[in-house]
This record gives structure tokens, C-alpha cells and sequence, in this order.
């Protein structure tokens, strides 16, 4: 769980990235070894992943953005599906899903000439019995954290209330 403290510098850092240590306790009005303390607690937990810049793939010149929903053998052929899909660059991310498929793939391509390029490499996986793909049109809300971040605070209120209905 994270506090506001916690929440904030993680909201402050989202925001600002190449924001520095010192900046960040002089803005949040803590101690600068409160601000480390917290980055290494909050690093060595899992809940902040990586301090990697943000890419945008369309000015990297990728364009086009699909989901392509992949129905995939059953058997040992997720394990081998998944390294197929990790050696083609244009394959972002991969969720295994519940429903008519069994992954969801996000992909882009420098174009819709190149997207049918992209497909062709995905399937070209023997695992890989069938897909459907949609074409993302526009990205109105893009990948975030920070309201979620925001939300998961709990207060001192909410915390001794969860170790009452726990006890």
C-alpha cells in the first residue's frame, strides 16, 4: 500500500521525470533522504517499475496502433507463442484474456501496408491457430498511472478500518 506522500512523488515523477531527488523533497517539503527512502521502498516493492522515457511510437514513425486478439493451440504453446512475439519489435505489449481469444496483442506499424507485414510475422507461429484485428483509429486516453496512483491512497481512517474487519 502507498500513502499520499508516496502518491504525490510518484505523480511529481510521472509528471516531471528527469526531475532530481533534491527538487523532488524541495517541491514535496520533505527531507531529501525521505524522498530517496521512499523511491528505493517503493522501487524494491514493484510498484515503480523503471524511470525509462516514455516513447512516442507515431513520431518514431509508427503510426498505426492494432489489437490483434490471437486464439493460440492449447498445450506447451504459450510458452513458445510468447518468445515468437517478443522477437518482433513492432509487438508492444501481449495480455493473456479471457473471452473469444486467448491474447491480446497492442502492435503498430508505419503503415496499413506494413500492419499486414506485422500480422503475417505474428501468425507466421505454428501456436498461433487464429487472429482478429481492429485498427486503433485515435488514442483519446493514453497509458496513465497517476489517478490510480491517486485513488489506491488509503488513509490512517481506512487502514485501522481494514484492521478491524481483518481482526
Amino acid at each position: 500500500m502507498i500513502d499520499k506522500l508516496d502518491a504525490d512523488l510518484i505523480a511529481l515523477l510521472t509528471t516531471e521525470p528527469r526531475l532530481g531527488v533534491f527538487e523532488a523533497s524541495r517541491r514535496l517539503g520533505v527531507a531529501r533522504g525521505t524522498v530517496q527512502a521512499r523511491l528505493d521502498r517503493l522501487q524494491r516493492s514493484g510498484v515503480v517499475r523503471d524511470f525509462a522515457p516514455t516513447v512516442d511510437t507515431d513520431r518514431l514513425g509508427y503510426p498505426v496502433t492494432a489489437f490483434v486478439t490471437a486464439e493460440i493451440a492449447q498445450g506447451e504453446w504459450d510458452v513458445t507463442v510468447v518468445e515468437h512475439l517478443e522477437a518482433i519489435p513492432e509487438v508492444l505489449e501481449v495480455h493473456t484474456i479471457t473471452g473469444a481469444g486467448d491474447l491480446m496483442i497492442r502492435a503498430v506499424a508505419r503503415s496499413n501496408a506494413d500492419l499486414q507485414r506485422v500480422i503475417d510475422r505474428i501468425v507466421s507461429d505454428p501456436g498461433i491457430m487464429r487472429t482478429s484485428t481492429v485498427i486503433a483509429l485515435a488514442t483519446k486516453i493514453d497509458h496513465r498511472a497517476v489517478p490510480l496512483v491517486l485513488a489506491s491512497v488509503t488513509t490512517d481512517d481506512e487502514d485501522e478500518e481494514n484492521e478491524e474487519e481483518r481482526g
